[in-house]
């Protein structure tokens, strides 16, 4: 699990100031325990994006798996061919096996499950094969077209973690980073959670930037109060 944070404009700043300056209660300055308005991001003015698709998987595992199986089967079942072409009997498994398909109509469970599992594997198999992969792997702006680089979302929010704990009242963060989305949850034990809010957006609308990702993520921001122990 990573941390990261939302971030807005300074209109939205200032506007918060405002809002947490007309509804601080009078009795202290601790009466608020949530702060968590929505943010749209600011746009990321540096180089714009330029082949910033997502990174391929090769899949090693999988194919090889199912290579190994293919030639396991191919292999045996060409084996009891040519045993048979060369005047031995059949092997028992394939006697076996013809004689249940022969036997079983096709609307027998067994029968079912096999086409169900077979359809499945393909379907897995299909969807691999169409998709990229690599979710973990977020694809950074290219500012030259033979050079691609990528930055894993544990390492972004790590960063995105770093740059909220700066922030004067925050005592703790906590940084969920998926591909399009970063939801943070900030614990501040001093200061209005609005401005120190203020603060962590406008901080972290300069880490998203440094970032130099070629899809900035979408921030999701809470701030709220330490909870009562006992």
């Amino acid at each position: 699990m990573s941390e990261s944070q939302g971030f807005q404009g300074p209109e939205d700043a200032g506007s918060t100031r405002q809002m947490s300056a007309a509804e601080r209660p009078a009795g202290g300055e601790l009466g608020q325990s949530v702060s968590a308005a929505a943010y749209e991001p600011r746009p990321v003015p540096d180089v714009p994006p330029r082949g910033g698709g997502r990174f391929w998987s090769v899949r090693r595992v999988p194919a090889g798996v199912l290579a190994l199986l293919l030639a396991a089967g191919a292999g045996l079942l060409l084996y009891d061919v040519v045993a048979v072409r060369a005047g031995r009997t059949a092997g028992g498994w394939r006697r076996a096996a013809a004689d249940a398909l022969a036997e079983r109509p096709l609307d027998d469970v067994w029968v079912l499950a096999g086409a169900a599992l077979a359809a499945a594997l393909g379907l897995w198999l299909l969807l691999l094969a169409a998709t990229p992969g690599l979710r973990r792997l977020l694809p950074m702006r290219r500012t030259h077209p033979e050079v691609r680089a990528g930055l894993y979302r544990g390492a972004a929010g790590l960063a995105l973690r770093d740059r909220a704990m700066e922030v004067p009242g925050v005592r703790s963060v906590r940084v969920r980073m998926r591909r399009r989305r970063a939801d943070v949850r900030a614990v501040s034990h001093f200061r209005e959670l609005d401005d120190v809010r203020a603060d962590l957006d406008a901080a972290l609308a300069d880490g998203v930037r440094g970032l130099g990702l070629a899809r900035p993520p979408r921030l999701s921001v809470r701030v709220a109060r330490p909870g009562r122990k006992g």
